[in-house]
């Protein structure tokens, strides 16, 4: 079974079991899902469920397809997101981006936890994603082209919607929330940066580092979907100061941020007609 068949059978299940219209798809990251509480929720499906859909293996991400709505808007919610880091090859790791256009998903809505490179952006803080450095060693978009999802050579000039940007950057104004916006890198992990991995990222422009959200853009970007994504910064890899890594000390700061990510995406869903 080629991964065409695979998605339509995923798209297929999901519409059986009561997906109707869908406007707007969120992949939720390490320690953001409580999203889902502002949402009106109609159906739940754990992962496990869907066919031909991978298991999320990592800590707080809890592997549970939301369909409910938001702020007006009809949304599919990724509650955790699957890491290339975790064996999974990329086009597993997109696969719900894809499941979501399949469905009639007009953009996407990324979270994610990061490090903080630029000495401005401190961690709590927030950062929406301009552009980003793909450091990943593969691609979803390798092989075989899926020509029904788009086309052979898709353009990356602004993978990141300019106008979602510019509404999420007035709603943070309007909100009082602090909202920098900056280059992502994203790498293959799971180990952190050494101190001269950081230096390195820093000098060839990233202002904050993860381990995902470049493969679902660059597959929404394939498919024509509009996207945006926001980072939580939760630690500082200011290689001059380097602190230890504490995991629960990063999912700790991104769920004291989540109400200023959470009310960011709300408010941007609410005017997603106007922003895309």
């Amino acid at each position: 079974m080629d991964i065409l068949e695979e998605l339509t059978q995923s798209a297929d299940y999901l519409k059986e079991r009561g997906i109707g219209d869908v406007d707007v798809a969120i992949v939720l990251g390490t320690g953001l899902g409580g999203l889902v509480d502002a949402i009106d929720v109609h159906q739940t499906w754990s992962y496990s469920q869907i066919p031909h859909l991978p298991v999320a293996t990592v800590e707080q991400h809890f592997g549970k397809l939301i369909y409910g709505e938001l702020n007006g808007k009809m949304v599919l919610a990724w509650q955790g997101r699957f890491h290339y880091y975790e064996g999974y090859s990329m086009e597993q790791v997109v696969k719900p981006v894809r499941i979501s256009k399949i469905l009639g998903a007009n953009a996407l809505l990324i979270s994610n936890a990061s490090g903080s490179l630029n000495p401005e952006f401190k961690k709590g803080e927030l950062m929406v994603i301009a552009d980003h450095l793909n450091l990943l060693p593969d691609t979803p978009l390798r092989g075989e082209n899926l020509y029904t999802l788009g086309s052979r050579f898709p353009d990356m000039s602004e993978p990141y919607e300019p106008a979602m940007i510019a509404t999420l950057k007035e709603i943070a104004k309007q909100s009082n929330i602090v909202l920098h916006e900056g280059v992502y890198a994203s790498v293959a992990g799971p180990q952190l940066e050494t101190k001269a991995e950081y230096r390195y990222l820093r000098t060839i422009g990233a202002d904050a580092v993860g381990m995902s959200t470049v493969p679902e853009v660059i597959a929404a970007v394939h498919m024509g979907m509009p996207c945006a994504a926001v980072s939580v910064l939760t630690d500082e890899c200011n290689p001059d100061s380097l602190a230890p890594f504490n995991l629960d000390e990063v999912i700790a700061l991104a769920q004291k941020a989540e109400p200023k990510l959470t009310q960011l995406f709300v408010n941007l869903v609410g005017e997603m007609a106007n922003a895309v």
